[in-house]
């Protein structure tokens, strides 16, 4: 048997600050990290945000696993089945000089010459620079550097292979529909419907006639999904229908809404947590905290609630939405402010959450889409008893420079809990906000 070809990964910050445990991921090939890369990743130590705990994490875990003093010589990953690691702080200049082709000195440039530098000491083998960082991956590829993205995490053909947590059939039986109408439940084989995944929905049409059901993988069941308002919000398709139906189940304990903006994920999630707030302790509504133009908020004046209103602003807007469905001399409103004073409901930022432990909380993370996978996976882990969480987002409207509709944490967790008993998912394509609205998804 031919043997495995062993190569060189040299890994950028950015790869870093998507996964802090990256230098564990490529097997028995080695790992070079160059020194510029530990300079960024200082500069990213302090603060609250996640690519601060990614940075600091991968440098607490670079410390404990430097088996030697001397962390420009090549050493042993943790476990028998790595390879080795070593930084590189000199580089050989006896050839393509990065800073002298780009003429400009900046850490990528220097990135570059550390991958030249391998490249020089390793002609037997294949070096692979390794960044989220499209622009640096070109510059590489253009000095013959091979250049690859980080593809942990990654859910590949995403437009193809998303799930989208509902199948539409078009022609079927009238006969089933009608049984469906009648006893509220039937077996998947009575309606022949094949091997569906754990809370699937449908929406079963025949001509003029249509039902809306959902796969019940607790009574092996396809039951029929009656429409329903709640706190003055009704759906407006089948599809929030189906959504409603997977937010106000509380045996589905993990909800994932998807859809463009306008479809009404984020109000959808909202008023059902209110028509359930006697069931929960807490209605916790947050958001990633993406920064203006790649600013940090400390740049914006006033206190850090002053700081925050921007991104929070579009929870407020939802809310407000719903107590404006309610009649002046309805209480409605009241009571809803109320509960805002006593933090029954709360909005707050996402690094706010950083160490709780969320026990009988209906916890609501909208701009899913900004999150890592390791970021989704943090929010998840701290679920107590009585939880339900639910994420909402559009994997084609990212803010945030490494991530893409791939490699994004909502599409990430859509593809890795679809058909859970406790996971739900339903995108969202048809929009509500308004004609203009629409248009715009369309058109533009």
């Amino acid at each position: 048997m031919k043997k495995k070809e062993r190569k060189i990964f040299v890994l950028d910050t950015s790869v870093i600050l998507y996964d802090h445990s990256a230098i564990d991921s490529f097997e028995e090939h080695d790992v070079a990290i160059p020194i510029q890369v530990l300079e960024e990743l200082d500069t990213f130590k302090k603060g609250n945000d996640t690519i601060n705990f990614e940075a600091r994490e991968f440098i607490r875990h670079l410390d404990d696993i430097a088996k030697s003093d001397v962390l420009s010589e090549w050493q042993p990953l943790n476990g028998s089945s790595h390879g080795k690691f070593k930084v590189v702080a000199k580089h050989d200049l006896n050839g393509v000089d990065a800073t002298k082709v780009f003429q400009d000195g900046k850490n990528d440039h220097q990135i570059l010459n550390a991958t030249l530098t391998i490249q020089r000491q390793n002609k037997d083998r294949k070096v692979i620079l390794v960044t989220k960082d499209i622009a640096l991956r070109l510059k590489a590829k253009s000095l013959n550097i091979i250049s690859e993205d980080y593809l942990t995490g990654k859910v590949r053909d995403v437009y193809d292979k998303l799930f989208t947590g509902r199948t539409v059939h078009d022609d079927f039986s009238e006969e089933a529909i009608d049984a469906l109408f009648a006893h509220g439940k039937a077996t998947p084989e009575e309606l022949g419907i094949e091997t569906p995944k754990g809370n699937q929905f449908f929406i079963l049409k025949h001509k003029k006639k249509s039902i809306l059901a959902k796969f019940d993988p607790r009574n092996g069941t396809v039951d029929r999904v009656e429409k329903h308002s709640v706190f003055g919000i009704g759906p407006k398709n089948a599809e929030q229908a189906l959504a409603m139906s997977a937010l106000m189940d509380p045996e589905i304990k993990l909800v994932t809404l998807q859809g463009a903006a306008g479809t009404g994920k984020t109000l959808l999630a909202l008023a059902c947590a209110l028509e359930q707030r006697r069931d929960y302790r807490q209605i916790y509504v947050t958001r990633p905290v993406v920064p203006l133009s790649n600013k940090d908020i400390g740049y914006l004046p006033g206190d850090i609630q002053s700081k925050m209103d921007p991104y929070m602003q579009p929870l407020w807007d939802n809310l407000k939405l719903i107590k404006g469905q309610f009649e002046k001399h309805d209480s409605t409103p009241k009571r809803i402010d109320e509960m805002l004073e006593n933090e029954k409901i709360s909005i707050a930022p996402l690094a706010y959450i950083r160490g709780r432990s969320l026990s009988n909380i209906f916890f609501i993370v909208d701009e899913a889409q900004n999150l890592t996978p390791l970021e989704i996976k943090t929010v998840i882990s701290r679920a107590g008893e009585g939880t339900k969480i639910v994420f909402t987002g559009d994997i084609h409207q990212i803010d945030t420079p490494y991530l893409d509709t791939e490699s994004n944490g909502l599409s990430y967790l859509i593809d890795k809990a679809k058909g859970d008993p406790l996971f739900a998912h339903i995108t969202l394509e048809k929009g509500e906000r308004s004609a203009l609205a629409n248009l715009a998804n369309d058109l533009l």
